[in-house]
């Protein structure tokens, strides 16, 4: 706490938007089996994998991703922020710091800040509320976590920090209060159904049962702590077992105490009546009645805790009122029985009694880790070269390692950071889906690439494994192994069974017959080997057997053995809905760059050996030879058989005539490798511009952003289509940056701040979705692909020159091996 301080600089780029301002027409969800929570998402708070809570541009606490993996959005009414202001000589006034009153009726004595009074700002990993017009101090709120690039240690961390700063214009004493309000949640945030049932949906993808115990406050308490300067509420449990459980441990309302600033508490209030208890202290003078009682809630019995400071502003003084928020739960459990400690545990312990702990470090270092957040963007946000709307998106679309479901275990031996995944999305609640990550892990690359290098680790690790039983793929209702020895897996399992150890989970489609998967994941070891600051041979070295593993797998599907493996008529690759017949434009340059990223880091290995790996150089130089052959024939007919004098034809054999707005990402990440072209660079000039007119230009008058497939002449194949009529986000910006790579840095610009447009100016901030149609739906929201943005400022920038973090930053070791 500051008598002289500033108040905070909001960046001119954060997205902003009016304090509880209603949306008139926020785009709503394609399929009704598919989430859709409505408009009102802000940023979320948290570090990795700790879980996290978002507050949005209305003042709620309304997202809670406690729960490894699972998602529950749901208001809490009191979780909240309250504010009293008198003004020397005047009325005092007191509000609530959420615009809308709770539906169920409760806290009906409480005051709810009117809309529209005050802006809204954010920039991952801090947004800001800015309230304007209605007291006569200036407030700003303050609000992050401590995340910034090359990070492994506070970026795990389970904790808010939000920094009121309060500056008196007038000339007038101001006395004022800050109250922070929250419900005792712990315990809540596990699924009751322990062995929970896999459905498919409407739309043939599965989804498994979660009812998170909400609402089960039976045993919790709350406590009153000072610790020297230190005041806060802590939330626990009693804990009728030996063992720690998921969902258990304690959560923290925070502050700090001074001579400047009275301290008032309340620590047992019931949340579900009208709050009088605590609302008519604190609007008639800015206080509580100090009520210490640790008595254990009773079956059906909700309690909360509450925390006020009050202290006076001279006229043109400035004051910052830190409070703070944190919560200790160590465990994940996926199946039953199958548990993990989280990252941040590495640092704090594991028995779920540490919350406090972490509230120490938090007021004592919170002011560096801004400094360290600062230092990290400052190199994007200060070049002039960049738009305002880009540096906005580059940043909140990180949102997603901290709101995606994101796990990031305690480090192991065998892990040295730990084990790290982002779900798919929400309604595909997989982690790490590859043909996603294709694109869309560029985000954890530039940032954290030991995070990065560890999810693709997995990858190599899990595709020499099988799982024979069958099951029902929900595309044609057959049924088919879950996972094929040596096929590359789609995922890394599923939040209800075992990630990393059973991969494979989505059933939408038979993914061992996809023809996009293995090349892949050659492809994204390559480029991790070549754009990781630290990775060296040892990383190769690990993933080589994988690698000729997948590659010949993959070979299997070449039926007439002419060197590129044939689309079987089914959707076998990324665009799952869409059917492609023979050799396709799409997975066959894909094959062909990487057999070259095969050979050069077959090569690379032989020249030299990893010391960590034994590698036998004789099935090395077998295999070279191989890719050697097999290159030279995809490399004679690729071209020869699909361009038709303007682009690539969709496939070979289903007469086809839409043009593929991802027809050449082979290309794209032949160039991006440094790898010989998979088509001559006349030919991919020809056929981006192609996509880029009758894709872009055509579809929509250009308004929405790419459409990933349409006839010539911007018509559709067929009206009913699904995926090829849809804007991917993700596949957008990996669009762009091919253009950029290309020499058409204008034209990528248009289309991503398009699709930048339509995410952040139609409800759909901060949960991000795959795809958006001309209709206003969209589909598949929190979706992992759209980090593919910062492929984009690679291209722009160079990816030798990522904002990463301050040098005094190293990985941090554990001392819980």
């Amino acid at each position: 706490m500051s008598l002289l301080v500033q108040k905070p600089e909001i960046p001119s780029c954060a997205w902003q938007r009016p304090i509880g301002k209603d949306w008139e027409k926020p785009y709503t969800v394609r399929y009704a089996s598919n989430l859709d929570d409505g408009p009102d998402h802000g940023m979320p708070l948290g570090g990795f994998g700790a879980g996290c809570i978002g507050r949005s541009p209305t003042g709620k606490f309304n997202l809670w991703h406690l729960d490894g993996g699972n998602h529950v959005f749901k208001n809490l009414p009191a979780c909240q922020f309250s504010v009293y202001e008198q003004v020397a000589g005047e009325e005092a006034q007191a509000y609530a710091m959420a615009t809308e009153a709770p539906e169920d009726g409760s806290l009906g004595r409480w005051q709810w800040y009117p809309k529209e009074k005050g802006q809204y700002s954010a920039l991952y990993p801090r947004s800001w509320n800015e309230y304007q017009g209605v007291f006569h101090s200036e407030l700003i709120c303050e609000q992050f976590s401590p995340v910034w690039g090359g990070n492994y240690q506070e970026s795990s961390y389970p904790l808010a920090i939000f920094d009121w700063t309060v500056h008196n214009p007038t000339d007038k004493t101001i006395t004022l209060s800050i109250m922070l309000t929250w419900q005792n949640t712990v315990g809540w945030f596990t699924n009751a159904i322990k062995s929970p049932t896999v459905k498919l949906r409407d739309d043939g993808s599965p989804e498994y049962e979660y009812q998170p115990r909400w609402g089960d406050s039976t045993g919790n308490f709350n406590q009153w702590i000072q610790d020297g300067f230190r005041v806060g509420c802590l939330f626990n449990r009693v804990q009728p077992h030996d063992a720690l459980r998921e969902g258990e441990g304690q959560m923290c309302i925070a502050s700090v105490s001074n001579p400047s600033v009275e301290v008032f508490y309340h620590n047992r209030w019931n949340p579900s009546w009208d709050g009088a208890d605590v609302w008519d202290w604190f609007a008639g003078n800015g206080s509580l009645p100090d009520i210490q009682d640790e008595m254990a809630a009773e079956p059906g019995e909700q309690i909360a805790g509450a925390l006020c400071l009050r202290f006076t502003v001279r006229p043109g003084k400035t004051k910052k009122i830190p409070f703070l928020l944190a919560w200790d739960l160590p465990i994940t459990e996926f199946a039953e029985g199958v548990t993990y400690y989280r990252r941040y545990t590495d640092f704090y312990g594991r028995n779920g009694k540490n919350v406090w702990s972490v509230i120490r470090t938090a007021l004592k270092h919170s002011d560096t880790w801004r400094q360290k957040i600062e230092a990290w963007q400052g190199p994007i946000l200060d070049n002039p070269q960049l738009p305002n709307w880009l540096k906005m998106a580059l940043f909140n679309e990180l949102y997603l390692l901290t709101q995606g479901g994101s796990l990031w275990t305690a480090a192991t031996e065998n892990d040295p950071v730990g084990q790290f995944g982002v779900c798919e999305c929400m309604d595909y609640r997989w982690y790490e889906s590859l043909d996603v990550r294709l694109y869309g892990s560029f985000g954890l690359l530039m940032h954290w690439p030991k995070l990065e290098q560890a999810v693709m680790l997995a990858f190599a690790r899990a595709i020499p494994t099988e799982d024979p039983k069958e099951r029902v793929i929900g595309y044609n209702l057959s049924l088919a192994p879950r996972k094929v020895k040596n096929a590359t897996p789609h995922d890394l399992g599923a939040p209800n069974e075992h990630p990393w150890e059973r991969s494979n989970y989505t059933a939408y489609q038979d993914c061992n017959l996809w023809k996009d998967l293995g090349s892949d994941f050659v492809l994204l070891v390559y480029r991790d080997f070549l754009l990781l600051p630290d990775a060296d041979g040892e990383f190769l070295g690990e993933c080589w057997p994988s690698i000729t593993a997948a590659l010949d797998y993959l070979k299997e599907f070449d039926l007439d053995n002419d060197g590129i493996p044939e689309n079987s008529g089914a959707p076998d690759q990324t665009f799952d809905d869409w059917r492609l017949q023979g050799i396709s434009a799409y997975c066959g340059g894909l094959w062909i760059a990487a057999l070259e990223a095969a050979l050069v880091m077959g090569k690379y290995l032989l020249a030299n050996p990893p010391q960590q790996t034994s590698l036998d150089t004789g099935a090395m130089a077998t295999a070279i030879a191989r890719y050697e052959t097999w290159l030279a024939q995809a490399r004679s007919l690729y071209h020869d058989t699909l361009w038709n004098g303007e682009y690539y034809n969709l496939d070979s054999q289903s007469g086809s005539k839409v043009v593929m707005a991802d027809q050449l990402c082979g290309q794209f990440y032949a160039r991006l490798l440094n790898l010989p072209d998979v088509v001559e660079n006349q030919y991919a000039e020809k056929a981006l511009a192609k996509v880029y007119d009758t894709c872009f230009l055509k579809f929509a008058h250009g308004e929405l952003g790419a459409a990933n497939g349409l006839l010539p002449d911007g018509s559709p194949q067929n009206p009913n289509d699904t995926h090829p009529l849809e804007v991917w986000t993700g596949i957008n910006f990996g669009l762009a940056a091919f253009l950029i790579q290309m020499g058409k840095k204008e034209e990528a610009l248009k289309m991503t701040e398009t699709v930048v447009n339509q995410v952040y100016s139609n409800g759909l901030q901060f949960r991000t979705p795959e795809a958006i149609t001309a209709v206003g739906t969209f589909r598949a929201s929190h979706y992992l692909r759209a980090m593919a943005i910062w492929a984009v400022y690679g291209l722009l920038e160079g990816f030798a020159n990522l904002p990463i973090a301050p040098a005094d930053d190293e990985v941090p070791t554990s001392d819980f091996y």
